[in-house]
């Protein structure tokens, strides 16, 4: 029977608590309020502030208008501005874009660009040693999932991979870790048999330092499908989104906007659309059935 735990590695738990909402004085038109920007808690607050503060002051300076940046310490508090449409910008993934186009009708207008690519996919990755050499070869085994059950690489699309290897969800051991760094790297530690996680994140900086990245492979990978997304609340003014759109997009093209996505730890930001995101739809479907799951953000 499936068994479900939970793995952390404590130096890369998240921290910090909820930033309070910016007021909304009585009397404010929709142009003088501060334009608020959510950023999902991928990683910790001190960090999402660090990495992402210089682009909020260069949209401040391109719209003339204040702009404040939002996060939360987890999903939960997160979730709930983009209910609640606090957020008239907001960055999370594909799952969590989807569910919110379908409840509250957000509009994505821009995608990720990492490692200079604007896809990304789901993976399963096991070590070089492991002896495993397909997806069968997990049955009975332990799979760490990375960030849980609203993530779109490394649990939905991974679940995906383990279902189209003929596995289903009795035939292993599911546990979750509290992001794709710590999965990949608990893999690496003999903690599980394998791990679910996006196809980068092998490649990033944390997880280099803290294993030998040498040591691991991947067993399974989706086609490549687009990368995470912006997007804006459905009743922006067009001139503003498109505003928004060219402010973000263009940063590639000038030394300084450079600068600034080296500090956010993006190769650029590209203009994107609805249907770009369809692929992600047929994988959430085969997962969670026609409903998306939606009840797990209710």
């Amino acid at each position: 029977m499936k068994r479900r735990g939970f793995i952390k590695l404590s130096s890369y738990m998240l921290t910090g608590s909820l930033i309070p909402w910016p007021k909304i004085t009585t009397g404010s038109t929709d142009k003088q309020r501060p334009l608020v920007v959510g950023i999902f808690p991928r990683r910790n607050i001190k960090l999402t502030y660090q990495i992402f503060t210089p682009m909020i002051n260069h949209l401040s300076h391109v719209l003339q208008r204040e702009v404040k940046l939002v996060t939360a310490k987890n999903f939960k508090q997160f979730w709930q501005g983009v209910k609640e449409q606090r957020y008239d910008l907001v960055h999370y993934n594909q799952y969590h874009y989807i569910i919110s186009h379908l409840l509250y009708d957000y509009q994505v207008i821009l995608k990720n660009q990492e490692f200079g690519k604007t896809t990304i996919a789901g993976a399963i990755v096991i070590r070089k040693d492991s002896g495993i050499e397909s997806i069968a070869d997990l049955k009975n085994k332990t799979i760490l999932f990375g960030g849980g059950e609203m993530a779109m690489q490394s649990y939905i699309a991974a679940k995906w991979l383990l279902k189209q290897g003929g596995l289903n969800n009795n035939d292993y051991h599911e546990k979750i870790a509290i992001n794709p760094p710590n999965a990949i790297m608990s893999t690496f530690y003999k903690r599980a048999d394998a791990a679910g996680s996006g196809d980068v994140i092998i490649r990033l900086d944390v997880v280099k330092r803290s294993i030998d990245i040498s040591q691991m492979k991947y067993l399974a990978r989706t086609k490549q499908l687009t990368h995470l997304p912006w997007a804006v609340k459905n009743n922006m003014e067009p001139e503003l989104k498109n505003k928004i759109q060219v402010a973000l997009s263009s940063l590639i093209s000038d030394p300084t906007g450079q600068k600034i996505l080296d500090k956010a730890k993006l190769s650029s930001l590209s203009p994107a659309t609805d249907n770009e995101y369809d692929n992600h739809r047929e994988i959430i479907r085969d997962v969670y059935g026609h409903d998306y799951g939606i009840e797990k953000f209710k």
